[in-house]
Order: C-alpha cells, then structure tokens, then sequence
C-alpha cells in the first residue's frame, strides 16, 4: 500500500483497489474463418495469417500458460487452446459487429477454453447470419447502444449527485442490462431514479465491497514518485525520440519526479488524467530504454506484440509490484467507479486480484496489451474485482507509440478522426475506415496499427470493404 503524498489529493491514504443484409459483411467474412483470412492474402507470402498468428496467440510464453493454469484452473493445452479461440472470436465479433449495425448488442466468449462466441443482436432475423459465422445468436430487447445511452444517464446523474454508496455502475452484456454497485438497495435505486431510469432498465447488486485505488522499464516493476508513494510501471512506450512508460493517472501530477525499482533517478510525469480518466506517462531518462517486456512469473517475462482489444469473458493477465503476476477474466468493458478521490469512467472489470501498490501495472491478454491497473476491492488471498484503465485511449490522448516486440519507430498520426489514409501508430476503434494502396478497410478490433500490421496482411483486424 502507498503512503500519502504529502499535499496531493489523488495519493490519499485510500487503501486501493429485416433480414441481416450482407451488404456490411464481405463475401470472405460470411465465409468460415480460413476461408476469410485467404481471401485478403498478404502480399510477401500468399497467405495471410490468422488472427491468432497475427496477435501473437498461437506462441504463448510458459509464464502465460502457467499462470492461467494456476488462476484459472486449466491445463497448458488447454490454455493454449484459450488464447488462440479469443483471438479468433475477436475478429469474428468484429466482423458481425460491423454487418449488425444498429441491431448489435455485445459478444463475449465462454467456457474453459472460450470455445463458444455469443453475439447478442436485437433481431431475430440475425439468427441464420450469426451462426454462420460459427458463433451463437442471442436475440435480445436491448442494442449495446441503447445500453450505453442509459450509463451516459447514470454518468451524468453522478456528476449532480456524488455518493460512495454507488461506487460502481457499468454495461453487463451478457445480461443485457445496465448494473449499478450500491451500498444498499435504496441507495441503487435513488442513484437510478436521479438519473431518469427505470428499474425495469438498471440492475441493483447489493454489495459492501468498496474498490479503492492499487497505489503504493519492464512492465510490473515498482517506481517511486516523489520518494514517497510506490505504483507500478505499465508499458513501455515512445513519444518521437522520448523513452517512458505508461501507468495510471492517480499515481502522480505533471512535473512529479520518480525513482526506479532500484531507487535510481528515473525521470518526470509528462502528462497526467485523475479523476475523469486514470492514465499517466513518465518520460524517463536515457539510462532506461524501453523494451516489450512484462515481469511474469519467478522473475521471468513476457512481451506485448499489440494493443488489440479483448472481448468480454477473456482471459486477462497482470503484472504489479506487490503481488506479481496474476490471472482472471475480463467481465465488462466501459464501466464507472466512484472512488473517494474521484469518479473515473471507461474501465475494464476484472476477476483478477491486485493489493496496494498494483496501481498502474500492465494487464495483457495473450500477448496483446489492454490496460493499467486502477484500482478494486478484495486481495490476493481471498480474491477480488480490479479495474483497470484501457490502453489504446492512453496512447491515443498522449500521442504515445506502444513499444512492442516487432515494433517500429514512428510518430502516431493526429487523433482528430480526420485521417483516411491508413496510419502507423494510429489508434483505430472498430467500425473505423481507412485506404491502403488504393483499397478501402474496416476496422473490426480496436487497436493501434504497427508496420507489420498493414490492412491487407491482416484480416484479424480490418476487413476490405
């Protein structure tokens, strides 16, 4: 656990934690899998990879494999299996996402090996089109949009009326609804009736459970700021010629100065987001250099390759400098916390366990970076919820280029939505349109592109259009 920071609020002494129309799904992609991927090849080889090749799930380091067995209760071939089937499913759900449209209503993975790809959509007619893609239909009365529009009605409520007895609220879409955390079930209903909603719209979970901030360049390792509060490195990354790392915003201010894991001078936070969002960089000096790499288990590590999102129900793993390495699932996307510090939104909840000086550290989903540690509530010994803070915003608001093992030295393009041309360390979200060499793509995972990433050798990411 950190200690407070003397005169900075955000390191308080908290204790952390009609028919479906094919005409929006090509050809390729109504296809089977295999038979999508051939039908966009890669220029150099013939054959494009799949989307298991291209995310770098189908060579999962030991220290991956192990951890998911130890925390997820699997054996390797199953967990090899795991990752290669969430890859896949990732661009499957794209694929549909784009085709449903308006009707979509959210995917997510299941079992032990997430061998089973649900789509929800609010037509019945999406029934056939879905399960020709290989995945499940769920036919359901809510669009992920509608969804979403009712948390922006419980974000807005909790800026006119703050409580600590709703600390969390977020997109269940697998339910299918809207959940507020409360402390109490009148305290949940007034935060939904404040915000102009329905019961019958927002699900009331009863708990005591209160997240509090993890505070206290390999991904994982400890820094210091200021020689006083510890947080976790995140993931290397790059500004121009700059070297730093991500972490998250509570950790410290603009102009804080930190020490490494060996107490060393290591450098100055460039650019801080607490409350509102919890996301941070440290350009750090020239004696460190950034490096792919992630602190796993029994200090060995493992390396990101990309930033491409995670469906809901994948395995998720994390690094922090109190408790190591450590596995889970990821149960939401897009999800409010109120902490005592202050409100953030855009989380990712997890089943992963983190304590107190966790703060900031890399979550990675196979070999694909998703995000920084906020904070949650539990312990590594009886278990618990942590959020943590997506990482493609991160580098898409700072302008930060994600250091990966097949990484390149660019500059990211503007993040001002006006670029056709596909980009080099641009951050695209699914549904986003781009040219290469003449030809039009689709963005179907949320990502920030790589030379090695372009769009016709990469169907696990873009569709041609």
């Amino acid at each position: 656990m950190a200690h407070r920071h003397p005169g900075t609020a955000r390191r308080s002494a908290v204790t952390a934690i009609g028919a479906l129309v094919l005409a929006g799904l090509p050809a390729a992609a109504a296809a089977d899998p295999a038979a999508a991927a051939a039908a966009d090849p890669a220029p150099s080889t013939g054959t494009a990879p799949s989307a298991a090749q291209t995310l770098g799930a189908d060579r999962p380091s030991p220290h991956l494999i192990g951890a998911l067995q130890r925390d997820l209760g699997l054996t390797p071939d199953q967990a090899s299996e795991r990752l290669v089937n969430e890859a896949e499913a990732g661009t499957r759900a794209g694929r549909l996402r784009i085709a449903l449209g308006d009707r979509f209503a959210g995917a997510w993975v299941h079992g032990d090996t997430s061998r089973e790809l649900t789509v929800a959509t609010t037509g019945a007619e999406d029934v056939p089109a879905i399960e020709a893609q290989g995945a499940k239909a769920a036919v359901v009365q809510r669009t992920l949009a509608d969804l979403a529009a009712a948390k922006e009605k419980l974000d807005a409520a909790a800026d006119r009326v703050r409580t600590l007895d709703t600390p969390v609220w977020y997109v269940d879409v697998p339910k299918n609804r809207v959940v507020v955390q409360a402390t109490s079930q009148e305290a949940g209903t007034a935060f939904v009736e404040a915000a102009g909603l329905r019961g019958a719209d927002v699900g009331v979970r009863v708990t005591q459970v209160r997240p509090r901030l993890l505070q206290d360049i390999t991904g994982g390792d400890a820094f210091y700021i200021e020689d006083s509060a510890r947080c976790s490195v995140g993931f290397s990354v790059t500004k121009g010629a700059q070297g730093g790392f991500v972490t998250a915003g509570h950790c410290g201010d603009p102009g804080d100065t930190t020490t490494g894991y060996d107490r060393t001078a290591q450098g100055t936070f460039e650019a801080s987001t607490f409350p509102g969002e919890d996301m941070a960089w440290v350009a750090t000096g020239d004696q460190w250099t950034p490096t792919p790499d992630v602190k796993a288990q029994s200090g060995q590590e493992v390396q990101v390759t990309g930033s491409a999102q995670a469906l809901v129900g994948a395995a998720v793993c994390r690094s922090g400098s109190t408790t190591g390495w450590r596995c889970g699932t990821i149960e939401q996307h897009d999800t409010s916390v109120s902490y005592a510090e202050g409100r953030v939104d855009g989380l990712t909840r997890t089943t992963v366990c983190a304590e107190p000086g966790d703060s900031g550290g890399p979550y990675v989903a196979g070999a694909q970076a998703q995000g920084v540690t906020s904070g949650g509530s539990g312990d590594c010994t009886s278990g618990g919820t942590t959020f943590y803070q997506p990482v493609n915003p991160i580098l898409g608001d700072f302008g930060l280029t994600l250091t990966t093992a097949a990484a390149r030295t660019t500059t990211p393009a503007p993040q001002d939505g006006t670029a056709q041309e596909w980009s080099e360390g641009r951050v695209y979200e699914v549904g986003a349109t781009v040219t290469r060499d003449g030809v039009r793509y689709q963005c179907l995972q949320s990502h920030q592109a790589q030379g090695a990433w372009a769009p016709a050798g990469t169907p696990a990411l873009w569709q041609r259009l």
